[in-house]
């Protein structure tokens, strides 16, 4: 009688043959978005893996680019390397990447966590997603809450969080020792990723200058943003020649910035330029995947070396899963240089209307869902 819960769950398998879950069965708009009380509860596959339920979850822009199928072939590619099972194997698909919640059941090699602890994770987008009740992940993917937020707020963070740390620290190579005085531009500054990277580089010591649309500037000026420049307001590109130069450069935006944003990093000093916005999972869609990869490898190839001419490097950041860079990540949080910025909070049976709200564009941070308060 005295049994923690979950032990009584695993007792009981009929209770847990099936969860509730928004999944699609096939790519397109958001009338493909389908609520189910039946879908097939996760399982531990490997020793490493944890079982998760899922108290909240966040949406991001790939969430909108899965739903379309932009990225299946190079997805099916790593969901099935060995192209073992029938053509239609990853329908049903649970979408969503972030996930705050408490971990129900841990694989046999998993030391690290413990059923009941508050954990917080990124999944990558091979994996079934967390717009679910429960969600399964790696044991290297996952990583403590951070004690200050709720799960609501903890769950805006991991995705976006891994994606600029991924950015700004393992490809653009800034740390909390080598950031103070350096001048750092942010071009598209008020979505997910860019206000958790003005944050960052804030919270080690970089003069930041944020790019965004005007009505974003108080929020800006809020996480520390040195300067901000609504990119409405005239010519972006001749109101940021008019600043001095900067050491690095973060691309939210992508598209013809490119081709002048690079002439506004210092020459010949380290500068570099990184950009999010790359044609990896595209290429792969229009050329299969081995011509995808090489075409991807010659883009940045070519970019790269002309780049290196004119004395400064350019490269592209992906996000990666990562629960030690999570555990970094919560660690700032905790000491309070970096808050989620929260633009609305959707209730699980309002997961298509979050959809919408995300592909309307022009949000303050993050539409965030909460999966476990039965509204």
């Amino acid at each position: 009688g005295g049994q923690p819960p979950f032990r009584g769950l695993r007792a009981s398998p009929r209770a847990r043959s099936a969860m509730p879950s928004w999944v699609i069965d096939r790519y397109g708009r958001n009338d493909v978005l389908r609520f189910t009380r039946d879908m097939v509860f996760p399982t531990i596959h490997f020793p490493n893996e944890v079982i998760i339920k899922v108290h909240a979850a966040s949406l991001n822009p790939i969430d909108l680019s899965m739903r379309s199928g932009y990225g299946a072939t190079a997805l099916n590619m790593k969901r099935d390397p060995l192209k073992l099972k029938s053509a239609d194997t990853e329908f049903p698909l649970t979408l969503g990447r972030d996930v705050s919640g408490v971990i129900m059941e841990c694989g046999l090699s998993v030391s690290y966590f413990k059923p009941g602890d508050e954990v917080w994770a990124a999944i990558p987008p091979w994996k079934q997603g967390t717009l679910s009740e429960f969600v399964v992940a790696s044991g290297n993917e996952v990583s403590f809450k951070p004690k200050c937020l709720s799960h609501t707020e903890a769950a805006s963070l991991p995705y976006v969080g891994l994606t600029a740390w991924s950015a700004v620290n393992q490809v653009g190579g800034l740390n909390r020792n080598n950031c103070s005085g350096k001048r750092v531009l942010i071009l598209g500054a008020s979505g997910g990723v860019g206000t958790f990277a003005v944050q960052l580089v804030k919270a080690w010591g970089a003069h930041v200058t944020a790019v965004c649309s005007h009505d974003a500037s108080t929020l800006m000026k809020k996480l520390g943003a040195d300067e901000v420049i609504d990119y409405k307001s005239g010519n972006l590109e001749e109101q940021l020649k008019t600043l001095p130069l900067f050491d690095f450069i973060l691309d939210n935006v992508g598209g013809s910035t490119e081709k002048w944003a690079l002439d506004l990093l210092k020459q010949w000093s380290g500068a570099t330029y990184v950009t999010l916005v790359t044609p990896f999972l595209i290429n792969m869609d229009k050329l299969g995947v081995a011509d995808g990869m090489l075409q991807t490898g010659v883009t940045v190839a070519s970019k790269t070396v002309k780049h290196l001419f004119k004395g400064v490097h350019y490269r592209w950041a992906f996000f990666m899963p990562s629960g030690p860079s999570l555990d970094e990540i919560a660690e700032l949080v905790d000491s309070g240089k970096i808050q989620p910025v929260i633009d609305q909070v959707f209730s699980f049976p309002e997961v298509p209307k979050a959809f919408l709200k995300l592909e309307g564009g022009h949000a303050r941070g993050k539409t965030v869902i909460d999966v476990i308060s039965k509204k």
